[in-house]
């Protein structure tokens, strides 16, 4: 295992400077999604939380209800490239940790 304290204490050293780290990457996941006919834009944080709405002049050739459904999916859709860029975070975390 440790042969010196100092060698146990340099361990738990970097463990926690990579805990930091993961945090700080996880509360940098940034996503945008444009819909298929480009006319919206959705940017969420790594929580799905949405930040920002870009709209296009293609949505005024959407009915209300394309409109609602093509927002939505793409909140929808940046929401899970988020949760699936956390997961990579925490997934790369895991293994080294696991080292």
């Amino acid at each position: 295992m440790y042969e010196t304290m100092d060698e146990l204490e340099a361990s738990v050293q970097r463990k926690l400077y990579r805990i930091r780290d993961l945090v700080d990457d996880m509360g940098a996941v940034k996503v945008r999604e444009t819909s298929p006919d480009g006319s919206i834009t959705a940017e969420v944080d790594g929580n799905g939380a949405l930040l920002n709405l870009e709209f296009s002049q293609e949505i005024s050739r959407l009915s209300p209800e394309d409109f609602e459904a093509t927002l939505t999916a793409t909140a929808r859709a940046a929401a899970a490239a988020a949760f699936a860029r956390r997961a990579d975070i925490v997934t790369a975390f895991n293994e080294e940790v696991a080292e």
